[in-house]
């Protein structure tokens, strides 16, 4: 097995130093658009930068989140968010969105894409084909999987695996809770 990285969310820049201070390896972050985690701080660009530089000062890699299905017209911003992610030297991006991610690897072909647990990859067959024909490096695993369906698709794989070990835990199939859009009118996925 290869080394087990300690992956942890920062919604501010004081969560992020604390994950730092107490052991991370990585976090991930989410910044004014495209992340799923709406009412969490998030970082605006110059934050990025800030904590980028803070984290890889300290040895520790940063994910950025774009883990949201976009509409139409929000893909215009995608190419020049991304610009500026690439140019702070964050080390890749956490994506939900199919067509976000073609966009992403046709416009910056060498920028690490990790596909999310809300991309619902619940199987080897979902797996590689995110590694080999969509160019992912990282697939993390829907939430549901138990330790054993897991352990037989790490195994199995090429791909870098990547689970939840705590945290909010969808009750149903993790990136599909559309209940919400009906009863208050917003997506638990925007």
């Amino acid at each position: 097995m290869d080394k087990v990285e300690l992956l942890a969310p920062a919604g501010n820049m004081d969560s992020l130093k604390a994950a730092v201070e107490n052991g991370a390896d990585a976090v991930y972050i989410g910044g004014k658009k495209f992340s799923a985690r709406q009412y969490a701080g998030n970082f605006d660009n110059d934050d990025i930068k800030k904590a980028v530089d803070y984290c890889h000062i300290r040895g520790v890699k940063v994910y950025i989140t774009l883990n949201i299905l976009l509409k139409d017209n929000e893909l215009y911003d995608v190419p020049e968010y991304v610009a500026y992610l690439y140019s702070c030297g964050v080390d890749a991006l956490i994506i939900q969105d199919m067509g976000v991610g073609k966009l992403i690897r046709d416009i910056f072909p060498d920028f690490e894409l990790h596909a999310s647990t809300q991309m619902t990859a619940h199987n080897l067959a979902s797996v590689d084909f995110l590694y080999n024909d969509l160019g992912y490096k990282r697939v993390v695993l829907s939430r549901e999987l138990s330790i054993d369906q897991i352990e037989i698709i790490a195994s199995s794989t090429k791909a870098e695996i990547e689970v939840f070990a705590h945290g909010a835990l969808c009750i149903c199939y993790s990136g599909q809770c559309l209940m919400s859009s009906m009863i208050g009118g917003r997506s638990g996925n925007r």
